[in-house]
């Protein structure tokens, strides 16, 4: 018996009272009314509406459509139906499930097309799945949309940037900090507590102080450089939201002085996007999401921009399918890593985590001492900040 039916006899057996109701109303509003659902419970109102709503976009997989019956409206291809059904959606839905139905709606019901009309664009909830949807219908949008589109990328853009940016510096600058210290600093440049810290072992009593044989300390204040970042970026169609989150921390990271970041995006062809650092609504617009992968030639690439190999932190953000030369692309990682650079390979960036990807190319990375695994944004700044220090990255569990 399945659990429908389960609460279908409790409540007729006088189970339940009003949270039996409850149960009965979920249920229809899951099952859609079809007559095999076997509730029995009438819906009015708001949850009419609601049931509405979730027909239009899941009614044409439903047995019960095929007998005639509920949940058979569809969205059809009319802009104005669709604008209606996303304000209903807002209406009756929390954003975060509005978001999952406007996703939906896409996939199942084939409307990214509508998306290039600008009223459609202002009805919807924006999110990073729907900017790489916008960023993939880019080359084929009218210039009457290219503003609006614009506008909804920034907002997204700048409230990934408000959730991520502050952690992001602090995060970075302490490693920043860390990585700088040198063992016979200046007067100054002490740092006492770790001094302290690192010889109380070397405490006279009699004396009642420390004799501090080791120094610890910071190297010397000042705005030169202290680590190049390369980020180094897939652009196929499933990267997308990785591509977004990408370049909204390569925005973040542009902006520390001491950091001197670097940003390539790649398909089959490579493009420097650096010099757009300061507007990753920019970057974003700059990119084409589609088409092959030549992670060799992306790499050959950013050898040829790498002058300080020790100080040099490579980001490759791909799922790792090649289609270049494999054997050439394995080479210029080892080569990398033995001249000095920390080589961090990711297989996404987002919060959905490991995307399909190729299983024998990351355990050939593994193998070079270079693991590849999803990171979530949140989890972003410390892998940074571990590459940065050259201690071991924070590798989730679930990695590849």
């Amino acid at each position: 018996m399945g659990d429908v039916e389960r609460d279908v006899e409790d409540v007729a057996g006088g189970a339940g009272g009003a949270a039996g109701d409850e149960r009965l109303r979920r249920w229809r509003l899951v099952l859609g009314g079809d007559g095999a659902d076997g509730t029995g419970c009438a819906l009015g109102g708001r949850d009419a509406a609601m049931d509405g709503a979730l027909a239009s976009l899941y009614g044409g997989g439903r047995a019960g459509q095929e007998r005639g019956q509920r949940r058979t409206a569809g969205l059809g291809a009319s802009a104005p139906s669709v604008a209606r059904w996303l304000g209903d959606i807002r209406t009756y839905f929390p954003s975060s499930v509005v978001q999952v139905m406007q996703r939906d709606a896409i996939d199942r019901l084939g409307l990214s097309a509508l998306l290039l009309e600008p009223e459609m664009l202002e009805a919807v909830e924006a999110d990073v799945h729907l900017v790489g949807t916008l960023l993939s219908l880019n080359k084929a949008m009218p210039e009457t949309t290219k503003d609006t589109a614009r506008a909804v990328v920034r907002k997204v853009v700048e409230d990934l940037e408000k959730r991520l940016a502050t952690r992001t510096r602090a995060t970075l600058t302490g490693a920043l900090d860390r990585s700088a210290r040198v063992s016979r600093p200046r007067h100054h440049d002490i740092d006492w507590n770790r001094t302290i810290a690192a010889n109380l072992k070397n405490y006279l009593p009699e004396y009642g102080t420390v004799v501090p044989e080791r120094l610890i300390g910071y190297g010397r204040a000042s705005q030169a450089v202290k680590k190049d970042v390369i980020l180094c970026i897939d652009q196929s169609g499933s990267m997308a939201a990785s591509v977004v989150y990408a370049s909204v921390f390569g925005a973040v990271l542009a902006s520390m002085r001491s950091i001197s970041t670097r940003l390539v995006v790649f398909d089959t062809s490579v493009v420097d996007l650096t010099d757009q650092l300061d507007d990753p609504v920019e970057v974003l617009f700059g990119t084409q999401l589609g088409g092959g992968t030549d992670i060799n030639r992306a790499l050959a690439y950013c050898q040829a921009h790498i002058a300080r190999p020790a100080d040099t932190v490579v980001v490759l953000i791909s799922d790792l399918y090649e289609g270049g030369i494999r054997d050439e692309m394995l080479k210029r990682v080892a080569a990398m890593k033995a001249s000095g650079v920390q080589f961090v390979t990711l297989l996404a960036l987002s919060d959905e985590g490991a995307p399909a990807y190729d299983h024998e190319h990351a355990a050939a990375l593994g193998a070079l001492g270079a693991p590849a695994f999803a990171c979530t944004p949140d989890l972003f700044p410390e892998v940074m900040a571990a590459a940065i220090e050259r201690r071991p990255l924070p590798i989730p569990d679930d990695k590849a």
